[in-house]
């Protein structure tokens, strides 16, 4: 398989990484190397929630962790915003603001193009 190229989009989820400790930035970055290498990953790594939104969940030090992500043209992951996780339910606000990001993302991408 060919490696997946990992890429972000409007700045939410540095912000979100550079706040992380320097422990749980390595455990973010072991997820972010399976989203990079493996063809599939189990539900405990990766969920769909809707409309080609998925999340990466991440678990480290009784610490749980969401990433929102889309796929583009196969083998391109953009990430979006990330939060930690303080409830049984994804915040829609979380869900709401990645959609908004897709959204943009694609409104430039078309752009350009």
């Amino acid at each position: 398989m060919e490696l997946r190229e990992i890429i972000t989009y409007g700045g939410y989820f540095e912000r979100f990484f550079d706040g992380l400790s320097h422990s749980e930035q390595e455990k973010i970055g072991y997820a972010m190397l399976l989203l990079k290498t493996q063809h599939r990953l189990p539900t405990k790594w990766i969920k769909h929630l809707r409309d080609g939104l998925y999340e990466l969940r991440i678990e480290y030090n009784s610490n749980i962790f969401r990433i929102f992500f889309i796929f583009d043209e196969g083998n391109i992951v953009v990430l979006f915003n990330g939060f930690q996780k303080k409830s049984q339910k994804t915040p829609k606000k979380e869900i709401e603001l990645a959609l908004t990001l897709k959204r943009c993302y694609y409104e430039d991408k078309n752009g350009r193009e």
